[in-house]
């Protein structure tokens, strides 16, 4: 891709932004980088000073408020277990025997996306993801085995190295309570347990019954499988049940090039990546059903949206495939004017697509056993974003002479749910820079979405060295996307159309059931204090990585940020993001936050600066307010048990765990927000 295409596509989104706006600044228009207009001076919502980026090794918050942590990876979840010793696995006790039972009543690995469940004032259920084993941090020996590409061998020699990785990931059910000073794990808890990729699961939704996951469309039978893995960002749902996301669940199965896949199956598991040789995590040499070639369809059964009853083990648990099988970042849910329920969800992978879902079944709070079936049924749409800032949800729905019909080897809903992406390739959505999470304003309706990067647009796609194949090139930069390569990602806000008059959600008030809706390019992440942008944008030459926060030409007190990836909200309508990936200068990853509304709207403050090589997740709020729960995942990340990278959080010479933190007031001064009692 050219300079010149990449600064054209910023430059029109300056253009819209200053359209939009008709803005005039000394009789003509002020175009740059940065885009339109001088901060105002004005009230801020938010009441904490930012803070510097770091690479320090520790957790660093704004001053006036403290940082705890309320569980690590190994605590204990069961009173009579003691959990796992650091000193035991750096002694290779997760390589023996038995190991996995213990981690198993312990609080998983590589902690990400997480959601609350409200008990009382004082008491919540904090459910937590475990994305992936973290091997180089369990196995003595594992880094050193992948050096010498021996890891087959390592697996082989130490099978129980399975069945721990096993149990480590999945989801984390943890009661916390307040003790009036910080939130402390209720030991005794009956409702602690984790689910793992060993735990029954049911499915629901349209594709239930069909065989390629283990349900019969003939008689009624409903498939079921093991397990839930890959577990990304997640979300909590009005009704008080938690929505853990499947992502990149292609990586646990391997021996794909092996395997006898029926042309329809090859192309569902060929479009979410289907692993050729082996597996990431080398499952399937002890455990046949994540090798391709003796199951050919069991990796179907994964990537999907899995609901879980925290307050009621007994609830089976299910994966929803009305909302559609990709790699799942994420699940918002809100409720209609008419509280039906509407999920939105992004697909965590470049060039894919942004979803939501809209069922068909109203919510009733008097009948809470109503809804386990309102996942069920309703309609899932894919959105396609217009050049001029206007936009369309299109139905995901099978239709005998459509585009979603036999004609394309689709023969029911199931096919379509199951084949998700193929689907909205043919309707023509969006593609976009690897959509992630997704938060809803709690005030107004509108929606953000985090695209955490595209360091492949623009570019050319790669051919064998030996190949006579002529490389083509990824997309290009477009309205939506406005800079390739984007190796610091961006923030989409969209504004559902309004409710129809008498539908009982105000004429005014953003509609989450509406076919259409407005966008814009809220953030452009980056340094918004590079040098010289407006003479780039009129010489059309832009750096990937000049930024655009809302609209702002002052630089002075903005944060840089980069990948932005959870996103979150405060009771005041401040956007709250936290990141994983490379950040500017190289420091480390943290979380941020800005109003999205007002005098201050786009002005990103650091709030909260991570340990070295952590993925900083979760990024939710307790029903008071007061408190952030953050996941710190995989600090020291390219570090091993023999060569830790970080010593976080116990310091000294310890081995870094991931770890649930909670950010409080210290003082009774601080605020997170302005609006906040």
């Amino acid at each position: 891709m050219t300079e010149q295409a990449d600064g054209g596509a910023i430059r029109n989104l300056v253009l819209r932004h200053i359209s939009r706006r008709q803005l005039l600044v000394s009789g003509s228009i002020l175009v740059a980088a940065g885009a339109v207009g001088c901060r105002p001076a004005g009230r801020e919502a938010l009441e904490f000073r930012g803070i510097a980026p770091s690479g320090e090794d520790r957790v660093i918050v704004a001053d006036g408020f403290r940082s705890d942590v309320v569980i690590r990876w190994g605590d204990s979840l069961k009173v009579g277990s003691d959990g796992l010793s650091m000193q035991g696995v750096l002694d290779g006790e997760l390589l023996r025997p038995g190991a996995a039972a213990a981690q198993s009543e312990s609080f998983g690995v590589s902690c990400d996306g997480m959601g609350i469940v409200p008990l009382d004032d004082d008491r919540l259920l904090l459910c937590i993801n475990h994305e992936t084993p973290e091997m180089g941090r369990m196995f003595p020996g594992w880094r050193e085995a992948i050096r010498a590409r021996e890891a087959a061998a390592f697996i082989e020699q130490n099978p129980d190295a399975v069945a721990v990785m096993r149990a480590s990931v999945g989801v984390s059910v943890v009661e916390a309570e307040f003790d009036g000073d910080r939130w402390r794990v209720v030991a005794d808890s009956r409702f602690n347990r984790r689910v793992t990729a060993d735990t029954p699961i049911e499915f629901s939704g349209p594709a239930a019954t069909h065989p390629w996951l283990g349900g019969d469309p003939a008689t009624g039978q409903r498939g079921r499988c093991l397990g839930t893995f890959g577990n990304c960002a997640a979300g909590s749902t009005p009704w008080g049940t938690y929505l853990t996301a499947e992502e990149n669940t292609n990586d646990f199965f391997g021996n794909g090039d092996n395997a006898e896949f029926e042309p329809l199956l090859l192309r569902a598991n060929e479009r979410l990546g289907l692993r050729a040789g082996v597996s990431l995590f080398r499952w399937e040499l002890v455990d046949d059903r994540f090798d391709h070639a003796a199951h050919p369809a069991e990796s179907m059964k994964f990537g999907w949206i899995v609901e879980i009853d925290p307050r009621n083990p007994d609830r089976p648990i299910k994966k929803r495939t009305a909302l559609g099988r990709f790699r799942h970042e994420g699940a918002t849910t809100v409720l209609a004017a008419d509280n039906r329920p509407v999920v939105y969800m992004g697909d965590d992978s470049g060039f894919e697509y942004f979803y939501k879902f809209v069922g068909d079944r109203a919510y009733d709070p008097a009948d809470p056993d109503s809804a386990d079936q309102l996942l069920d049924s309703g309609t899932l749409y894919v959105a396609r974003l217009d050049d001029d800032g206007s936009g369309e949800w299109m139905p995901l729905v099978y239709s005998e002479q459509g585009p979603l019909g036999p004609n394309n080897g689709f023969e029911s809903q199931a096919d379509v749910v199951l084949r998700c992406r193929e689907a909205a390739d043919l309707l023509g959505a969006t593609p976009l820079d690897r959509p992630e999470d997704v938060a809803v304003h709690p005030i107004d309706g509108r929606v953000y979405l985090a695209c955490t990067q595209g360091t492949q647009r623009g570019l050319m796609r790669p051919v064998p060295p030996d190949s006579d194949e002529e490389p083509e090139p990824y997309p290009e930069a477009d309205a939506a996307n406005p800079r390739g390569p984007n190796p610091y990602g961006h923030i989409l806000e969209f504004t559902e159309a309004p409710y129809a008059s008498g539908t009982g959600g105000g004429p005014a008030a953003a509609d989450p059931t509406a076919i259409r809706f407005r966008w814009e390019v809220f953030l452009l992440a980056g340094d918004p204090s590079g040098r010289g942008l407006a003479a780039e944008a009129t010489a059309g030459k832009l750096s990937p990585a000049v930024a655009y926060y809302a609209g702002l030409t002052d630089s002075e007190g903005l944060a840089a940020f980069a990948n932005p990836d959870n996103l979150g909200f405060d009771a005041a309508g401040n956007l709250w993001i936290v990141t994983d990936g490379t950040q500017p200068d190289g420091n480390n990853n943290g979380c941020f936050v800005c109003p999205t509304s007002g005098p201050e709207r786009g002005v990103v403050r650091q709030f909260m600066s991570g340990p070295v090589g952590a993925e900083i997740s979760g990024c939710t709020f307790s029903p008071d307010g007061q408190t952030l729960f953050l996941t710190v995942q995989h600090p020291g990340a390219g570090g091993s048990l023999e060569e830790p990278t970080s010593h976080w959080p116990d310091g000294g010479d310890a081995q870094p765990r991931s770890s649930l933190i909670a950010i409080r007031p210290a003082d009774a001064a601080a605020r997170f927000a302005s609006s906040m009692s």
